[in-house]
Protein backbone atom coordinates (compact mmCIF):
# COMPACT_ATOMS: atom_id res chain seq x y z
CA UNK A 1 0.00 0.00 0.00
CA UNK A 2 2.90 2.58 0.57
CA UNK A 3 4.13 2.51 -2.79
CA UNK A 4 -0.04 4.14 -3.35
CA UNK A 5 0.28 6.64 -0.53
CA UNK A 6 3.72 7.46 -1.28
CA UNK A 7 2.85 8.37 -4.97
CA UNK A 8 0.02 10.56 -3.88
CA UNK A 9 2.25 12.56 -1.58
CA UNK A 10 4.99 13.27 -4.21
CA UNK A 11 2.08 14.24 -6.68
CA UNK A 12 1.23 17.11 -4.21
CA UNK A 13 4.36 19.57 -5.24
CA UNK A 14 3.14 18.57 -8.67
CA UNK A 15 0.17 20.79 -7.93
CA UNK A 16 2.60 23.59 -8.17
CA UNK A 17 3.77 23.43 -11.67
CA UNK A 18 3.18 26.45 -13.73
CA UNK A 19 1.32 24.87 -16.62
CA UNK A 20 -1.39 22.57 -17.07
CA UNK A 21 -0.27 21.20 -13.31
CA UNK A 22 -4.19 19.88 -12.77
CA UNK A 23 -4.06 17.80 -16.12
CA UNK A 24 -1.08 16.20 -14.81
CA UNK A 25 -2.49 15.36 -11.55
CA UNK A 26 -5.58 14.30 -12.80
CA UNK A 27 -3.66 11.84 -15.61
CA UNK A 28 -1.84 10.11 -12.54
CA UNK A 29 -4.89 9.96 -10.62
CA UNK A 30 -6.34 7.51 -13.72
CA UNK A 31 -3.09 5.71 -13.67
CA UNK A 32 -3.30 5.13 -9.60
CA UNK A 33 -6.80 3.52 -10.63
CA UNK A 34 -5.93 1.23 -13.36
CA UNK A 35 -2.56 0.43 -11.15
CA UNK A 36 -4.66 -0.65 -8.48
CA UNK A 37 -7.18 -2.40 -9.78
CA UNK A 38 -4.83 -4.91 -11.06
CA UNK A 39 -4.23 -5.43 -7.26
CA UNK A 40 -7.29 -7.95 -7.10
CA UNK A 41 -6.72 -10.72 -4.41
CA UNK A 42 -9.98 -13.13 -5.50
CA UNK A 43 -9.98 -14.49 -1.95
CA UNK A 44 -10.97 -12.57 1.38
CA UNK A 45 -7.87 -12.74 3.14
CA UNK A 46 -6.21 -9.50 4.14
CA UNK A 47 -2.77 -8.80 0.75
CA UNK A 48 -0.39 -5.85 0.52
CA UNK A 49 0.00 -5.78 3.82
CA UNK A 50 3.09 -3.66 5.90
CA UNK A 51 3.43 -0.65 8.16
CA UNK A 52 -0.26 -0.90 9.55
CA UNK A 53 -1.74 -1.01 6.61
CA UNK A 54 -3.24 -3.39 4.26
CA UNK A 55 -6.50 -4.57 2.35
CA UNK A 56 -9.19 -6.72 1.73
CA UNK A 57 -12.12 -7.02 -0.85
CA UNK A 58 -14.09 -4.60 0.96
CA UNK A 59 -11.37 -1.51 1.09
CA UNK A 60 -10.69 -2.75 -2.74
CA UNK A 61 -13.81 -1.47 -4.05
CA UNK A 62 -13.91 1.70 -1.98
CA UNK A 63 -10.97 2.85 -2.87
CA UNK A 64 -11.01 2.08 -6.62
CA UNK A 65 -14.50 4.33 -5.97
CA UNK A 66 -12.00 7.29 -4.11
CA UNK A 67 -9.36 6.93 -7.25
CA UNK A 68 -12.30 7.31 -10.04
CA UNK A 69 -13.84 10.01 -7.84
CA UNK A 70 -10.87 11.81 -7.26
CA UNK A 71 -9.96 12.39 -11.42
CA UNK A 72 -13.45 13.54 -12.08
CA UNK A 73 -13.54 15.93 -9.28
CA UNK A 74 -10.95 17.29 -10.92
CA UNK A 75 -12.33 16.99 -14.24
CA UNK A 76 -15.70 18.65 -12.90
CA UNK A 77 -13.57 21.42 -11.70
CA UNK A 78 -13.09 23.39 -15.02
CA UNK A 79 -14.31 26.24 -13.57
CA UNK A 80 -11.64 26.66 -10.92
CA UNK A 81 -8.68 26.46 -13.50
CA UNK A 82 -10.46 28.69 -15.85
CA UNK A 83 -10.22 31.29 -13.61
CA UNK A 84 -7.42 30.64 -11.85
CA UNK A 85 -9.38 30.72 -8.57
CA UNK A 86 -6.65 29.37 -5.93
CA UNK A 87 -6.47 26.61 -8.37
CA UNK A 88 -3.16 24.99 -7.41
CA UNK A 89 -4.58 25.13 -3.63
CA UNK A 90 -7.34 23.41 -4.86
CA UNK A 91 -5.44 20.32 -6.27
CA UNK A 92 -3.77 20.30 -3.46
CA UNK A 93 -6.82 19.96 -1.13
CA UNK A 94 -8.24 17.53 -3.29
CA UNK A 95 -5.30 15.52 -3.29
CA UNK A 96 -5.32 15.31 0.80
CA UNK A 97 -8.47 14.30 0.46
CA UNK A 98 -7.90 11.01 -1.62
CA UNK A 99 -4.61 10.59 0.40
CA UNK A 100 -6.83 10.57 3.56
CA UNK A 101 -9.76 8.35 2.42
CA UNK A 102 -7.01 5.71 1.27
CA UNK A 103 -5.66 5.54 4.48
CA UNK A 104 -8.83 5.27 5.68
CA UNK A 105 -10.19 2.36 4.28
CA UNK A 106 -6.71 0.68 4.34
CA UNK A 107 -6.15 0.59 8.04
CA UNK A 108 -5.73 -2.39 9.97
CA UNK A 109 -5.94 -0.80 13.52
CA UNK A 110 -8.60 0.80 14.91
CA UNK A 111 -7.57 4.04 16.63
CA UNK A 112 -5.44 4.80 12.97
CA UNK A 113 -8.91 4.12 11.30
CA UNK A 114 -10.28 6.73 13.85
CA UNK A 115 -7.74 8.66 13.20
CA UNK A 116 -8.09 9.04 9.12
CA UNK A 117 -11.69 8.88 9.13
CA UNK A 118 -12.17 11.94 11.46
CA UNK A 119 -8.57 13.68 9.54
CA UNK A 120 -11.13 13.49 6.21
CA UNK A 121 -13.13 16.22 7.14
CA UNK A 122 -10.38 18.76 7.45
CA UNK A 123 -9.86 18.89 3.50
CA UNK A 124 -13.94 18.69 2.98
CA UNK A 125 -14.37 22.21 5.69
CA UNK A 126 -11.62 23.44 3.77
CA UNK A 127 -12.83 22.62 0.13
CA UNK A 128 -16.40 24.35 1.31
CA UNK A 129 -15.17 26.91 3.12
CA UNK A 130 -12.64 28.10 0.17
CA UNK A 131 -14.95 27.27 -2.97
CA UNK A 132 -18.36 27.62 -1.92
CA UNK A 133 -21.16 29.71 -3.22
CA UNK A 134 -22.76 31.09 -0.96
CA UNK A 135 -22.22 33.02 2.64
CA UNK A 136 -23.94 30.64 4.42
CA UNK A 137 -20.97 28.03 3.86
CA UNK A 138 -19.39 28.98 6.77
CA UNK A 139 -22.57 27.55 8.46
CA UNK A 140 -22.67 24.38 6.62
CA UNK A 141 -18.99 23.88 7.16
CA UNK A 142 -19.41 24.52 11.20
CA UNK A 143 -22.58 22.00 10.90
CA UNK A 144 -20.53 19.77 9.13
CA UNK A 145 -17.59 19.85 11.66
CA UNK A 146 -19.07 19.68 14.58
CA UNK A 147 -21.87 17.10 14.27
CA UNK A 148 -19.27 14.74 13.04
CA UNK A 149 -16.69 15.33 15.78
CA UNK A 150 -19.48 15.77 18.60
CA UNK A 151 -20.80 12.08 17.70
CA UNK A 152 -17.30 10.85 17.29
CA UNK A 153 -15.86 11.76 20.22
CA UNK A 154 -18.00 8.51 22.01
CA UNK A 155 -16.15 6.63 19.42
CA UNK A 156 -12.82 7.19 20.67
CA UNK A 157 -13.81 6.41 23.96
CA UNK A 158 -15.36 3.28 23.26
CA UNK A 159 -12.28 2.13 21.39
CA UNK A 160 -9.53 2.76 24.23
CA UNK A 161 -12.26 1.23 27.06
CA UNK A 162 -11.65 -1.84 24.14
CA UNK A 163 -7.90 -1.77 24.28
CA UNK A 164 -8.13 -1.52 28.09
CA UNK A 165 -10.25 -4.56 28.42
CA UNK A 166 -8.51 -6.39 25.18
CA UNK A 167 -4.77 -5.35 24.78
CA UNK A 168 -5.71 -4.83 20.81
CA UNK A 169 -7.39 -2.85 18.64
CA UNK A 170 -5.80 -5.04 15.69
CA UNK A 171 -9.15 -5.69 13.61
CA UNK A 172 -7.67 -8.94 12.41
CA UNK A 173 -7.91 -9.78 16.12
CA UNK A 174 -10.87 -8.76 17.13
CA UNK A 175 -13.57 -10.74 15.37
CA UNK A 176 -14.72 -13.23 17.71
CA UNK A 177 -14.40 -10.98 20.32
CA UNK A 178 -17.73 -10.07 21.89
CA UNK A 179 -18.22 -6.62 23.98
CA UNK A 180 -21.16 -6.88 26.36
CA UNK A 181 -22.06 -3.36 26.98
CA UNK A 182 -24.65 -1.56 25.95
CA UNK A 183 -23.01 1.79 26.36
CA UNK A 184 -19.90 1.11 23.96
CA UNK A 185 -22.62 -1.01 21.28
CA UNK A 186 -24.24 2.68 21.09
CA UNK A 187 -21.09 4.85 21.35
CA UNK A 188 -19.34 2.60 18.02
CA UNK A 189 -22.72 2.39 16.61
CA UNK A 190 -23.67 6.61 16.63
CA UNK A 191 -20.86 7.91 15.18
CA UNK A 192 -21.32 5.59 11.72
CA UNK A 193 -24.83 6.80 11.75
CA UNK A 194 -24.58 10.54 11.67
CA UNK A 195 -21.79 9.91 8.36
CA UNK A 196 -24.07 7.69 6.86
CA UNK A 197 -26.20 10.05 7.71
CA UNK A 198 -29.26 8.15 9.76
CA UNK A 199 -32.39 10.57 9.75
CA UNK A 200 -32.77 12.73 12.51
CA UNK A 201 -29.09 13.32 12.54
CA UNK A 202 -28.74 13.98 8.78
CA UNK A 203 -29.33 17.96 9.15
CA UNK A 204 -25.72 18.72 8.00
CA UNK A 205 -25.43 17.10 4.69
CA UNK A 206 -28.15 19.04 2.95
CA UNK A 207 -26.66 22.18 4.23
CA UNK A 208 -22.83 20.93 3.27
CA UNK A 209 -23.96 19.29 -0.55
CA UNK A 210 -25.69 23.34 -1.42
CA UNK A 211 -22.77 25.41 -0.04
CA UNK A 212 -20.00 22.98 -1.35
CA UNK A 213 -18.36 23.23 -4.85
CA UNK A 214 -19.34 20.87 -7.48
CA UNK A 215 -15.81 18.76 -6.41
CA UNK A 216 -17.12 18.76 -2.39
CA UNK A 217 -20.69 17.80 -3.47
CA UNK A 218 -18.65 14.86 -5.77
CA UNK A 219 -16.73 13.07 -2.69
CA UNK A 220 -19.08 13.80 -0.27
CA UNK A 221 -21.74 12.00 -1.93
CA UNK A 222 -19.21 9.78 -3.57
CA UNK A 223 -17.07 8.95 -0.45
CA UNK A 224 -17.73 10.02 2.32
CA UNK A 225 -20.46 9.19 3.19
CA UNK A 226 -19.32 5.59 2.54
CA UNK A 227 -17.30 5.99 5.87
CA UNK A 228 -20.22 5.27 7.97
CA UNK A 229 -21.03 2.13 6.30
CA UNK A 230 -18.18 0.81 6.02
CA UNK A 231 -17.23 1.83 9.63
CA UNK A 232 -20.93 -0.34 10.52
CA UNK A 233 -19.47 -3.02 8.20
CA UNK A 234 -15.96 -3.56 10.21
CA UNK A 235 -16.88 -2.70 13.88
CA UNK A 236 -20.39 -4.34 14.28
CA UNK A 237 -18.44 -7.45 14.75
CA UNK A 238 -17.83 -6.38 18.13
CA UNK A 239 -21.26 -6.44 19.59
CA UNK A 240 -23.39 -9.10 17.75
CA UNK A 241 -25.14 -9.66 21.35
CA UNK A 242 -26.95 -6.11 21.08
CA UNK A 243 -26.91 -5.28 17.35
CA UNK A 244 -29.39 -8.12 17.17
CA UNK A 245 -31.28 -7.21 20.41
CA UNK A 246 -31.42 -3.24 19.77
CA UNK A 247 -30.98 -3.34 16.06
CA UNK A 248 -34.99 -2.92 15.01
CA UNK A 249 -34.44 0.75 16.59
CA UNK A 250 -32.38 2.12 13.57
CA UNK A 251 -34.22 -0.13 10.83
CA UNK A 252 -37.66 1.38 12.27
CA UNK A 253 -35.80 4.84 11.97
CA UNK A 254 -34.19 4.60 8.67
CA UNK A 255 -37.48 3.08 7.06
CA UNK A 256 -39.70 5.98 8.48
CA UNK A 257 -36.84 8.86 7.86
CA UNK A 258 -36.81 7.39 4.31
CA UNK A 259 -40.53 7.66 3.82
CA UNK A 260 -40.23 11.29 4.99
CA UNK A 261 -37.35 12.00 3.06
CA UNK A 262 -38.56 10.98 0.12
CA UNK A 263 -42.28 13.59 0.73
CA UNK A 264 -39.59 15.96 1.13
CA UNK A 265 -37.67 15.52 -1.93
CA UNK A 266 -40.86 16.23 -3.93
CA UNK A 267 -40.85 19.83 -2.48
CA UNK A 268 -37.57 20.89 -3.39
CA UNK A 269 -37.29 23.93 -5.59
CA UNK A 270 -33.87 23.46 -5.46
CA UNK A 271 -31.84 20.88 -7.63
CA UNK A 272 -28.73 20.52 -5.53
CA UNK A 273 -30.78 20.24 -2.27
CA UNK A 274 -33.21 17.86 -3.85
CA UNK A 275 -30.31 15.15 -4.65
CA UNK A 276 -28.74 15.75 -1.34
CA UNK A 277 -32.43 14.63 0.00
CA UNK A 278 -32.43 11.63 -2.26
CA UNK A 279 -29.06 10.56 -0.53
CA UNK A 280 -30.52 10.52 2.69
CA UNK A 281 -33.17 8.18 1.54
CA UNK A 282 -30.94 6.09 -0.32
CA UNK A 283 -28.26 5.62 2.52
CA UNK A 284 -31.36 5.12 4.93
CA UNK A 285 -32.32 1.89 3.12
CA UNK A 286 -28.52 1.26 3.18
CA UNK A 287 -28.50 0.98 7.13
CA UNK A 288 -31.55 -0.90 6.99
CA UNK A 289 -29.66 -3.41 4.96
CA UNK A 290 -26.39 -3.23 7.21
CA UNK A 291 -28.93 -3.65 10.49
CA UNK A 292 -30.53 -6.71 9.40
CA UNK A 293 -27.23 -8.39 9.45
CA UNK A 294 -27.92 -11.30 7.06
CA UNK A 295 -25.74 -11.90 3.92
CA UNK A 296 -28.98 -10.12 1.29
CA UNK A 297 -28.62 -6.81 3.75
CA UNK A 298 -24.14 -6.56 4.03
CA UNK A 299 -24.13 -7.55 0.12
CA UNK A 300 -26.65 -5.10 -0.76
CA UNK A 301 -26.02 -2.49 0.99
CA UNK A 302 -22.01 -2.38 -0.17
CA UNK A 303 -23.57 -2.50 -3.31
CA UNK A 304 -25.96 0.55 -2.90
CA UNK A 305 -22.94 2.39 -1.34
CA UNK A 306 -20.69 1.69 -4.77
CA UNK A 307 -23.97 2.15 -7.12
CA UNK A 308 -24.91 5.50 -5.14
CA UNK A 309 -21.29 7.02 -4.64
CA UNK A 310 -21.38 7.16 -9.03
CA UNK A 311 -24.80 7.86 -9.63
CA UNK A 312 -25.34 10.45 -6.93
CA UNK A 313 -21.70 12.15 -7.96
CA UNK A 314 -23.04 12.01 -11.32
CA UNK A 315 -26.35 13.83 -10.71
CA UNK A 316 -24.50 16.72 -8.77
CA UNK A 317 -22.26 16.92 -11.66
CA UNK A 318 -25.05 17.70 -13.85
CA UNK A 319 -27.26 20.11 -11.74
CA UNK A 320 -23.81 22.06 -11.39
CA UNK A 321 -23.46 22.00 -15.35
CA UNK A 322 -26.96 23.69 -15.45
CA UNK A 323 -25.57 26.29 -12.67
CA UNK A 324 -22.61 27.58 -14.94
CA UNK A 325 -24.80 28.48 -17.59
CA UNK A 326 -27.49 29.72 -15.77
CA UNK A 327 -26.31 31.03 -12.30
CA UNK A 328 -29.16 29.20 -10.51
CA UNK A 329 -30.06 25.87 -9.39
CA UNK A 330 -33.55 26.59 -9.16
CA UNK A 331 -35.90 24.03 -10.96
CA UNK A 332 -38.06 27.61 -11.61
CA UNK A 333 -35.68 29.26 -13.81
CA UNK A 334 -33.83 25.85 -14.95
CA UNK A 335 -37.14 24.64 -16.95
CA UNK A 336 -37.15 23.40 -20.69
CA UNK A 337 -33.76 22.67 -21.01
CA UNK A 338 -34.73 19.70 -22.96
CA UNK A 339 -35.37 22.28 -26.07
CA UNK A 340 -32.16 23.55 -25.31
CA UNK A 341 -29.78 21.32 -24.97
CA UNK A 342 -31.36 18.17 -26.15
CA UNK A 343 -28.23 15.77 -25.92
CA UNK A 344 -27.55 16.58 -22.30
CA UNK A 345 -31.19 15.87 -21.52
CA UNK A 346 -30.00 12.02 -22.65
CA UNK A 347 -27.68 12.49 -19.58
CA UNK A 348 -30.45 13.76 -17.43
CA UNK A 349 -32.65 10.56 -18.49
CA UNK A 350 -29.60 8.28 -17.94
CA UNK A 351 -28.81 9.31 -14.49
CA UNK A 352 -32.37 9.77 -13.73
CA UNK A 353 -33.58 6.25 -14.27
CA UNK A 354 -30.34 4.82 -12.31
CA UNK A 355 -31.01 6.73 -9.36
CA UNK A 356 -34.86 5.06 -9.51
CA UNK A 357 -33.10 1.70 -9.81
CA UNK A 358 -33.84 1.17 -13.31
CA UNK A 359 -32.24 -1.87 -15.58
CA UNK A 360 -29.32 -2.71 -16.19
CA UNK A 361 -28.01 -0.07 -13.27
CA UNK A 362 -26.29 -1.60 -10.20
CA UNK A 363 -29.17 0.40 -7.97
CA UNK A 364 -31.48 -2.27 -9.22
CA UNK A 365 -28.92 -5.53 -7.83
CA UNK A 366 -28.45 -3.47 -5.06
CA UNK A 367 -32.17 -2.92 -4.02
CA UNK A 368 -33.52 -6.03 -4.47
CA UNK A 369 -30.72 -7.13 -2.12
CA UNK A 370 -31.96 -4.54 0.29
CA UNK A 371 -35.89 -5.22 -0.33
CA UNK A 372 -35.01 -9.14 -0.02
CA UNK A 373 -33.07 -9.06 3.45
CA UNK A 374 -35.55 -5.78 4.65
CA UNK A 375 -38.55 -8.41 4.28
CA UNK A 376 -36.43 -11.43 4.93
CA UNK A 377 -35.94 -9.74 8.65
CA UNK A 378 -39.48 -8.80 8.81
CA UNK A 379 -42.90 -8.72 6.57
CA UNK A 380 -44.01 -5.78 8.37
CA UNK A 381 -41.52 -3.64 7.26
CA UNK A 382 -43.26 -4.51 3.77
CA UNK A 383 -45.51 -0.82 3.59
CA UNK A 384 -42.28 1.10 4.06
CA UNK A 385 -40.17 0.14 1.78
CA UNK A 386 -43.09 0.12 -0.72
CA UNK A 387 -43.51 3.53 -0.66
CA UNK A 388 -39.66 4.27 -0.36
CA UNK A 389 -39.44 2.29 -3.44
CA UNK A 390 -42.34 4.33 -4.88
CA UNK A 391 -41.61 7.91 -3.92
CA UNK A 392 -37.44 7.20 -5.37
CA UNK A 393 -39.10 7.06 -8.75
CA UNK A 394 -41.54 9.68 -7.59
CA UNK A 395 -38.46 12.25 -7.29
CA UNK A 396 -36.20 11.43 -9.64
CA UNK A 397 -39.15 11.73 -12.25
CA UNK A 398 -39.85 14.93 -10.35
CA UNK A 399 -36.51 16.23 -10.98
CA UNK A 400 -36.54 15.41 -14.49
CA UNK A 401 -39.59 16.45 -15.85
CA UNK A 402 -39.48 19.58 -14.28
CA UNK A 403 -36.05 20.67 -15.34
CA UNK A 404 -36.00 19.36 -19.06
CA UNK A 405 -39.56 19.86 -19.84
CA UNK A 406 -41.78 23.23 -19.66
CA UNK A 407 -41.67 26.67 -20.61
CA UNK A 408 -37.97 28.24 -20.99
CA UNK A 409 -36.41 31.08 -19.28
CA UNK A 410 -35.90 33.50 -22.27
CA UNK A 411 -32.78 34.56 -20.89
CA UNK A 412 -31.22 30.90 -21.86
CA UNK A 413 -30.90 32.21 -25.46
CA UNK A 414 -27.05 32.75 -24.25
CA UNK A 415 -26.81 29.06 -23.65
CA UNK A 416 -24.32 26.54 -25.61
CA UNK A 417 -24.37 23.37 -25.83
CA UNK A 418 -22.15 20.76 -23.74
CA UNK A 419 -19.03 20.61 -23.97
CA UNK A 420 -16.64 17.21 -24.78
CA UNK A 421 -15.76 17.15 -21.61
CA UNK A 422 -18.60 17.52 -19.75
CA UNK A 423 -19.84 14.42 -21.65
CA UNK A 424 -16.98 12.19 -20.88
CA UNK A 425 -17.50 13.29 -17.14
CA UNK A 426 -20.70 11.97 -17.45
CA UNK A 427 -19.81 8.95 -19.32
CA UNK A 428 -17.19 7.94 -16.74
CA UNK A 429 -20.17 8.57 -14.10
CA UNK A 430 -22.70 6.52 -16.14
CA UNK A 431 -20.66 3.78 -17.80
CA UNK A 432 -19.05 1.73 -14.37
CA UNK A 433 -22.45 2.18 -13.13
CA UNK A 434 -24.05 0.00 -15.47
CA UNK A 435 -21.30 -2.11 -16.51
CA UNK A 436 -19.90 -3.27 -13.12
CA UNK A 437 -23.48 -5.59 -13.19
CA UNK A 438 -22.63 -7.97 -15.60
CA UNK A 439 -19.88 -9.32 -12.93
CA UNK A 440 -21.49 -8.53 -9.96
CA UNK A 441 -20.86 -11.47 -8.24
CA UNK A 442 -17.36 -9.70 -6.95
CA UNK A 443 -18.95 -7.92 -5.08
CA UNK A 444 -20.45 -10.94 -2.91
CA UNK A 445 -17.02 -12.71 -2.77
CA UNK A 446 -16.17 -9.97 0.20
CA UNK A 447 -18.50 -11.45 2.86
Amino acid sequence: MLKYFLMLLFLIPVCFFKKMSWLLVQLFMFISFFMFMTELGMNNMLYMVGYGFGIDLMSYGLILLSYWLGGLMIMSSNGIFKMYYFDKLFLMMVLSLILMLLLTFSSLNMLMFYIYFESSLIPTFLLILGWGYQPERIQAGVYLLFYTLVASLPLLMALLKFYDKFNSLELGFVYGLEVKNFYMYLFIIIAFMVKLPMFLVHLWLPKAHVEAPISGSMILAGVLLKLGGYGLLRLMSISLIYCMSYNYIWISISLIGGFLVSLLCLRQVDMKALIAYSSVAHMGIVLCGLMTLNTWGLCGGYMMMISHGLCSSGLFCLSNMGYERLGSRSLLISKGLLSLMPSMSLWWFLLSSSNMAAPPSLNLLSEISLINSVMGWSTNCMILIMLISFFSAAYSLYLYSYSQHGKYYSGMYSYISGLFREYHLLFLHWGPLNLLILNSNMIYYWL
